[in-house]
């Protein structure tokens, strides 16, 4: 009977010691990390004006530029809200295609060609440089 009681005093105290360890772990990440969604909710999908500051560093964006692309951005975060969860993939590449097509629109022909070279910012699946372009280059 002692020895019961003594293991379960030292198993009740182990996990008072590994309870801060384990709560650390499971801390959401900075807010300038999280997605629109929140912890846990934006699965790594950056906000509008992070998607327009990683283009500017890659193209060099105007500020008229960035007003405006900001706002193409926005649109399409607002549509896509709009349709139904479970029609959304189907939906999500042609939306990129077009969001895509109207950014080409606001750029020099200089940036246009940097853009193209650029992988979608979904990921990068399908595209250069994402998953798929990786498979067929092998």
């Amino acid at each position: 009977m002692k020895t019961s009681l003594r293991q379960l005093i030292t198993v009740l105290a182990l996990g008072a010691v590994a309870l801060p360890v384990v709560s650390i772990a499971q801390e959401a990440p900075p807010a300038e990390k999280r997605g629109p969604g929140g912890p846990g909710g934006g699965r790594g999908r950056m906000t509008p004006e992070q998607q327009v500051e990683r283009l500017s560093e890659a193209l060099t964006l105007t500020a008229e530029q960035k007003t405006k692309i900001t706002a193409i951005y926005k649109e399409q975060a607002a549509a896509m809200a709009a349709i139904p969860q479970e029609e959304r993939r189907e939906k999500m590449m042609e939306m990129m295609k077009a969001t895509r097509e109207k950014i080409r629109a606001t750029l020099t022909p200089e940036q246009m060609k940097k853009f193209d070279e650029m992988p979608p910012m979904g990921g990068g699946r399908g595209g250069p440089g994402g998953k798929g372009g990786e498979k067929k280059q092998q």
